[in-house]
């Protein structure tokens, strides 16, 4: 199979429409690694204008009188199979190069008029060649917010050459995003959803659940015309008097503001200051909830405050560096309300996938500590008030927990939880001495916590990260490190546990001894909470690493 890739943009291969292109044809590669693919890069060629002559109808049958590349590209064309027409939106059509190329391709038709049935217009004009069996693609990308609506022109352009619905077509707003690396994460995301449309089309055809995909913003509309406005570097209300551009470090910071998400307001004006280090320039971020502004003057008193090289926080927004390893490295300082930092996500989640998903026929499934924590606060409880009762109930609900984990996602936790506390219920009922097998259970869980932070994921983190982002979460080091140390405090806490436990079981007040040791978990539940914010913004303000 031959693929002819005709470029019409005139910026060639750094065409924003060309890595669509570049993706397609790479689904289609990996369906058929055998197609041979020649691309035209207009911007390269020498396509002159049409003369109007009609020379190739009557002097030069077939044969155009101007000496330039177009003879080349009529030979290409018949040679291809697919062609993939990739050109930006100019003014609601083609751009000029293309033009020309259309306009000059009028020695492969026969000068004599026809009526075809079911074609576009009054009137054509047969093929000189046999074009049956060809195939067209036509990918485009336009700087509005949506392509819907503003691709009428080419739509008529085509329909014309190819017949209506004889054609597909990858039609994509937002175009300009294809250059910005700070909004990688989602232009990547879209072109793995072009692939999938090239591995598509060469089983046959593009599904609707990849063309649903394909037609999704990029950004919502407010949000990527706030950025758009931005990149300009001019204020809208003085566009017509503006002489001087600002700075690209404040274009950065006035398009990084509009991906806030005021859907995410938590009821408080936010103050976000950027002092930038290296270039020696503060800008401040007010993050109400009708929106953003950005402030120059520093009249504002900030919540929150980074102080960063530009270089650095432009290497994160692009996804070069993670933001918690820069952090972690010193690379930038944050202090104030760290809350900010903890929900960065939330507040400006404008790179994210914004429009509707379409979504999976199941939820996506979480861990839940309760299905660890559950059984063995029965254990540690009931077996105290009823030795035999106790056993059976704490047995019976590790019995009917994985019945749970049809909406959530079990932990190799939850499993050997409920191993340790059905073996110990068992032994129970065969008779060994609660007053041994109490104390080994508090052991055991201790034990368990503490023997996970051996691993590359302690235990605390696999339930907590469902608040902080899910899996991704797991990269986070900051994350990790602080559940390395909760995870620590509460498995010494449980080692405690077990002994001041053996002591408690000698006692007279053996039967409470749940209650009773309920109390410290408690207290170290207070701490968790503290420790979760205190620690991860001690780090941020470079006085803990």
């Amino acid at each position: 199979m031959n693929i002819l890739i005709i470029n019409g943009s005139p910026k060639g291969a750094d065409s924003n429409t060309y890595r669509l292109t570049t993706a397609f044809l790479e689904g289609i590669r990996q369906e058929l690694p055998d197609i041979q693919a020649k691309e035209l890069s207009l911007s390269r060629m020498e396509i002159r204008p049409c003369l109007g002559c009609f020379s190739c109808w009557n002097r030069t049958p077939g044969r155009c009188c101007i000496p330039d590349d177009m003879g080349q590209v009529i030979q290409d064309l018949l040679w291809a199979d697919i062609t993939v027409w990739s050109f930006p939106l100019y003014y609601f059509t083609v751009p000029g190069l293309l033009k020309n190329l259309i306009d000059r391709q009028l020695p492969m038709l026969l000068p004599f008029m026809e009526e075809k049935e079911g074609q576009v217009g009054n009137g054509s004009h047969p093929s000189r060649y046999d074009m049956s069996g060809k195939r067209t693609v036509v990918i485009s990308t336009c700087g509005f917010y949506t392509a819907e609506g503003n691709y009428d022109g080419v739509y008529s352009l085509f329909d014309h050459l190819c017949g209506r619905g004889n054609y597909t077509t990858v039609f994509c707003g937002q175009g300009e995003l294809f250059r910005v690396p700070e909004m990688s994460a989602r232009t990547n995301e879209y072109l793995s959803y072009v692939r999938q449309a090239g591995r598509e089309y060469a089983r046959g055809g593009i599904s609707n659940q990849t063309l649903e995909l394909l037609g999704q913003l990029l950004l919502p509309k407010e949000i990527f015309e706030a950025c758009a406005d931005a990149s300009w570097g001019i204020e809208k209300a003085s566009a017509s008097a503006q002489t001087k551009k600002e700075s690209d470090t404040l274009i950065f910071t006035r398009q990084m503001a509009a991906l806030y998400c005021r859907e995410s307001y938590p009821g408080k004006d936010m103050v976000l200051e950027m002092h930038y280090t290296d270039v020696e320039e503060s800008y401040q971020i007010l993050l109400g909830k009708d929106g953003s502004h950005v402030y120059t003057d520093g009249s504002l008193t900030p919540t929150t405050k980074i102080e960063t090289p530009v270089t650095v926080w432009r290497a994160i927004a692009a996804g070069e560096i993670r933001g918690d390893e820069a952090m972690m490295q010193g690379l930038y300082r944050v202090t104030g309300d760290f809350t900010l930092m903890l929900k960065w996500d939330n507040y400006f989640g404008g790179s994210r996938l914004q429009a509707k998903r379409v979504e999976e026929t199941s939820p996506q499934k979480g861990t839940n500590m309760n299905i660890m924590l559950i059984p063995w606060i029965v254990l540690w409880i009931v077996p105290a008030v009823h030795k035999q009762w106790g056993c059976l109930i704490s047995i019976s609900v590790c019995a009917l927990v994985p019945l749970i984990f049809y909406r959530n996602r079990k932990t190799v936790y939850d499993i050997l939880t409920n191993a340790f506390v059905t073996g110990v219920s068992a032994l129970m009922l065969a008779g060994c001495p609660e007053k041994w097998m109490l104390p080994l259970s508090y052991l055991s869980f201790g034990v368990m916590w503490l023997v996970s932070c051996f691993g590359k994921v302690p235990l605390t983190a696999h339930y907590s990260m469902n608040s902080y982002g899910g899996e991704d979460a797991l990269q986070n080091p900051l994350f990790l490190k602080t559940n390395r140390i909760l995870t620590i405090l509460w498995g010494v806490l449980y080692l405690f546990t077990s002994v001041f436990t053996w002591f408690l079981m000698q006692t007279p007040v053996s039967c409470f001894v749940g209650l009773i040791n309920s109390v410290l978990p408690v207290f170290m539940g207070i701490f968790t909470a503290w420790f979760q914010k205190w620690y991860p913004a001690k780090v941020a303000e470079g006085k803990l690493y």
